[in-house]
């Protein structure tokens, strides 16, 4: 997730998913390191963490747009969905995290969570969930 990813009424995420107290650890989709506006950002977390549970939740920021990319995506969801972790998605991840799920969802943002689905519309929505997660 990147501080410049603005999602509709809901503006910048990552501002307010830190602002409830998460934080976020940047998993790599692939082999190489990840590289937003020329800085490279080393992933902190891995796929191991999420199934030996020592991550509460998965935030899917979407803009995957290769194959390659959206099958690593989705492997992530299903294995946090599987393991029981909140899964919050925003933008094009809303469908993937819809579809892993098995459920109809279209919004800027959702949380998937016990195989249901809330709709984030607005900012104050996402800072409610989010509260209560953490």
């Amino acid at each position: 997730m990147r501080r410049d990813m603005a999602f509709g009424e809901l503006g910048d995420v990552e501002g307010a998913l830190r602002a409830e107290g998460v934080g976020l650890a940047p998993i790599s989709t692939g082999d190489a390191s990840l590289i937003a506006g020329g800085v490279t950002v080393l992933a902190t977390a891995t796929a191991k963490d999420i199934a030996e549970g020592r991550l509460k939740g998965l935030v899917v920021p979407g803009g995957s747009t290769d194959e390659a990319s959206l099958a690593a995506v989705r492997s992530l969801i299903d294995l946090a969905r599987a393991n029981g972790l909140t899964v919050i998605a925003f933008a094009d991840g809303v469908a993937l995290a819809a579809d892993s799920f098995g459920v109809s969802a279209n919004a800027e943002g959702a949380v998937f969570k016990d195989g249901g689905v809330t709709l984030l519309n607005e900012r104050a929505e996402l800072s409610k969930l989010v509260g209560a997660i953490v």
